[in-house]
């Protein structure tokens, strides 16, 4: 059997037995069923929720939960069910779209960080600490302020204020993997800067990179609804579950489902992908997982 095949069966086995890790993993693999029922419910809002979200209906205004309404109805008799459906679907497409900018932007300038270093470690270094002055929120905040409210807008201001964080990932993995054996191998033969980044030091640092996103997505969640909440998202009659804890303040007392449930569902997603993350880290990268 050649070299190449033996690799190739390893590989494979090391696979197989990761993802057995992870099935035995039971906090992550209720995290990620948990994530999967909110991603599913956020692809087929219109059919999982069972009324129209933005429909008003004045005879049913801050009706109890019940079988008509599950999850009772808020302040103009809109189901709350069904905004807390299309809240969620809101959340998982800036939970989504946002650690995909912060990727697209910050993958590219930590390999360049990490690879050349000098000058272009020295700049990228600095933008990022920089950046990292501001905490996230506050971050987020203030660009989304700039900006404009609205969900694309706060997607944009909640993907640039991840940045940071993906490039120190990308650059530490980066300057681990260039002194290995097979980036040396891969130098020696003649590859260039591009065959030896693309081919050998991202597909290396995939791993981390991918708990970096299942640590960015409830961030991202957590960002969005608090954006909302300030006025600076997702903009009423639409819904989401911000704007949603927002409108419920002024009824905590005679209406507390209008708080209760949209925070239970910023709850529930957050934690699951948390608890995704945790067991994706312990299983991805065993290094972290023993410190």
């Amino acid at each position: 059997m050649t070299t190449l095949a033996l690799t190739g069966l390893r590989t494979r086995a090391a696979r197989s037995g990761k993802l057995r890790a992870l099935r035995r993993n039971r906090l992550a693999m209720t995290g990620a069923v948990i994530a999967a029922v909110f991603v599913l419910a956020a692809l087929f809002a219109p059919l999982v929720a069972p009324y129209d979200p933005a429909q008003p209906d004045f005879d049913n205004v801050l009706a109890a939960p019940g079988w008509s309404h599950w999850l009772g109805t808020d302040d103009l008799g809109r189901d709350q069910l069904s905004r807390v459906v299309f809240g969620a679907r809101a959340s998982m497409q800036v939970g989504v779209l946002a650690v995909a900018l912060a990727f697209l932007v910050g993958v590219p300038l930590g390999l360049l960080a990490g690879y050349y270093g000098k000058v272009a470690d020295s700049v990228v270094s600095r933008v990022t600490d920089t950046m990292l002055a501001f905490p996230f929120l506050v971050l987020a905040v203030g660009l989304a302020a700039v900006l404009g409210p609205s969900l694309t807008n706060a997607t944009i201001a909640i993907g640039i204020s991840q940045i940071p964080a993906v490039i120190r990932i990308t650059r530490a993995e980066t300057l681990r993997l260039k002194h290995v054996d097979y980036v040396a191998a891969a130098v020696a033969n003649g590859g260039g800067d591009g065959t030896v980044l693309l081919r050998h030091v991202l597909p290396n640092a995939t791993s981390a990179l991918i708990v970096q996103a299942t640590v960015g997505i409830p961030t991202a969640i957590i960002g969005e609804a608090l954006l909302s909440f300030l006025g600076l998202g997702v903009q009423p009659p639409e819904p989401s579950l911000g704007v949603m804890l927002s409108s419920a303040q002024a009824f905590l007392a005679a209406a507390p489902w209008m708080a209760v449930f949209p925070g239970l569902a910023v709850v529930a997603a957050t934690l699951a992908f948390n608890l995704l993350g945790d067991g994706l880290r312990d299983v991805l990268d065993p290094r972290g997982a023993t410190r």
